[in-house]
């Protein structure tokens, strides 16, 4: 597991996602791409590291994808994540994300 973050996060453009994505609220892919410079196809697969590393969740929105960070990070993970972003990560309550999904 700490393998597959460390590897997720050693990526810039998966790094800078995730800088975006800790400030606790959803992102839709079309966002990231925008901000980081990236085309769909990248910035899909990069995304599809973060989720498999258990770093991000998604969500379907129509013709969308929206990420946000993991609530189900352990804290010493989501440590390690702040340590690399060198900054808080905010993480959305579960039950609060439940309720947009609908």
């Amino acid at each position: 597991m700490i393998l597959a973050v460390l590897s997720a996060l050693a990526e810039p453009t998966r790094l800078e996602a995730m800088r975006l994505l800790a400030d606790g609220s959803e992102h839709c892919v079309c966002e990231l791409m925008r901000k980081l410079g990236a085309t769909q196809s990248r910035m899909s697969r990069h995304m599809q590291v973060l989720k498999q590393a258990g770093l991000v969740l998604d969500r379907r929105d129509a013709q969308w994808v929206r990420y946000r960070i993991s609530p189900e990070l352990s804290p010493s993970l989501a440590r390690l994540v702040e340590a690399a972003l060198e900054r808080p990560i905010m993480v959305t309550e579960r039950a609060a994300w439940a309720c947009l999904a609908g």
